[in-house]
């Protein structure tokens, strides 16, 4: 029996290590830390708030549901079970109304009309009506390796044009109740807001809403990786945490998938690797990064615009222009007075993350790579700003710096939690430019980690790509 082995037991690792033990591998996955699940690890706010359940990183799935791989496992088997919100996600704005997004599209078109902008959502309907309508055949090639050939080429032309433009183009198209909602979609990218290709987050994230909506795990993200774990040791795979890989003569298997940074897998392979493969993962440049902030609240946050309420996930940044301006500044290395900040109200679809009237806020910032001052006070600003008297209900706070996010998860260096840049260029050489996106140039060994392609959320699909070339050449 052929033997392989998977270097990090992140959503990624798992779902390749799933997929080779699926095809007859004995599959190992060997992971640094003493817990698996990378960017999906849930747990305890603190000994103080131990039944408030706060997700570390990763918290809402609009694309795990969506996942061309993950939604033919049979995850629920192993505990997995997904909850919903009313309310997908949530816009306020300034004048204290909020543009909504629900999984329903026709519902969020009419919305528009509701808040006073009766032609936004016709526009909106034109722009995602049949992207989210087919989006698991979009899902097949967007989630792909950009340069293969594609399954749905008319589909993926409807997705993929207006992808091509400027976030700022679109939101101008669709008005600024509809724009601003699309815009705070599009920041999801981490990368300049008016540049070619920086539509491409907002229309996935968008359509993968409307398609199959924005749930969250019952219990905490890790069970998405506890279900996956589950999964591979029911097919004979097997997991060791507290087991670093610094050298690839630690792991003799015939196939060696590696859900790391492009750097350190450079680092692992050492002389083995072809020097211009090398140069290109060492070039490899980090996106910028997060600032997170937990806190625990008594009762409810307080938006202004009340729907905020029923939103499982809300976006701060006020109007498309100010967003743009605050992604411009970030991605220069410069720090916004007001970043855009995401909040998670995870208890809105699953109850079990509260203790009472104690409830986990999750939140974070948009911040310059490698930013080292407390930026705490502006995403407490930004709620409140929405929110006001939101500090009285603050009972407990948590801050995670972007050094102390990649001390918790190697994979996330400077706190980039998005596998690197994402604009046009890297979105497309992903980690380089090569027809063979997850080879690393040495024979048997793979790159499997969000800084391939697709890129970053939890989806399983870098994991399962690198597992699929893999097996092409084992065969």
């Amino acid at each position: 029996m052929p033997t392989a082995v998977v270097v990090g037991a992140g959503p990624n690792g798992l779902s390749a290590a799933v997929r080779l033990a699926q095809a007859g591998l004995d599959a190992t996955v060997l992971e640094g830390a003493d817990t698996i699940g990378g960017g999906t690890r849930s747990g305890p706010f603190d000994d103080e708030f131990p039944e408030v359940i706060v997700d570390h990183c990763s918290a809402f799935h609009p694309l795990g549901t969506s996942s061309p791989y993950l939604r033919t496992l049979p995850l629920d088997e192993h505990g997995l079970r997904w909850s919903w919100p009313d309310i997908d996600c949530a816009h306020p704005r300034d004048d204290g109304t909020a543009a909504l997004l629900f999984r329903d599209i026709e519902r969020t078109a009419a919305g528009f009309a509701d808040a006073g902008f009766p032609g936004a959502g016709d526009r909106w309907l034109a722009l995602l009506g049949k992207v989210s309508t087919h989006f698991p055949e979009v899902a097949d090639d967007v989630l792909s390796p950009m340069l293969a050939l594609p399954h749905h080429p008319l589909l993926l032309a409807r997705f993929g044009l207006p992808a091509l433009m400027p976030a700022t183009a679109l939101a101008r198209f669709l008005g600024p109740h509809a724009g601003a909602l699309f815009t705070g979609m599009s920041a999801h990218g981490f990368t300049r807001l008016d540049v070619p290709g920086s539509s491409a987050a907002g229309l996935m994230l968008t359509a993968a809403g409307h398609h199959g909506g924005w749930p969250v795990a019952v219990g905490g993200s890790s069970t998405i990786t506890t279900a996956l774990a589950g999964l591979l040791r029911s097919l004979g795979g097997t997991i060791e945490t507290g087991h670093t890989v610094s050298d690839l003569a630690q792991i003799p298997a015939d196939i060696v998938i590696l859900d790391v940074t492009p750097r350190a897998a450079a680092d692992i392979l050492g002389a083995r690797q072809p020097s211009r493969i090398a140069r290109s993962y060492r070039r490899w440049r980090r996106g910028p990064a997060a600032f997170k902030v937990d806190y625990v609240i008594d009762d409810e946050v307080g938006w202004t615009a009340r729907d905020c309420a029923r939103a499982g996930t809300v976006h701060l940044g006020g109007e498309a222009s100010e967003i743009a301006k605050a992604e411009a500044d970030v991605a220069a290395g410069r720090m916004p007075r007001r970043p855009f900040t995401l909040v998670g109200q995870q208890w809105v679809a699953d109850e079990s993350r509260a203790s009472g009237s104690l409830k986990p806020l999750w939140a974070y910032a948009h911040v310059p790579q490698g930013y080292s001052v407390d930026a705490t006070e502006y995403v407490t600003a930004q709620i409140e700003r929405f929110a006001p008297g939101f500090r009285s209900r603050i009972v407990a706070v948590r801050a995670t710096s972007p050094a102390e996010l990649e001390r918790a998860n190697p994979n996330y260096p400077g706190g980039d939690i998005g596998g690197g840049r994402n604009d046009l260029v890297h979105l497309v050489a992903r980690p380089r430019l090569t027809p063979s996106p997850y080879s690393t140039g040495v024979d048997g060994v793979y790159l499997c980690s969000a800084a391939t392609p697709p890129g970053g959320g939890v989806h399983g699909m870098c994991g399962f790509g690198a597992a699929e070339a893999s097996l092409a050449a084992l065969r």
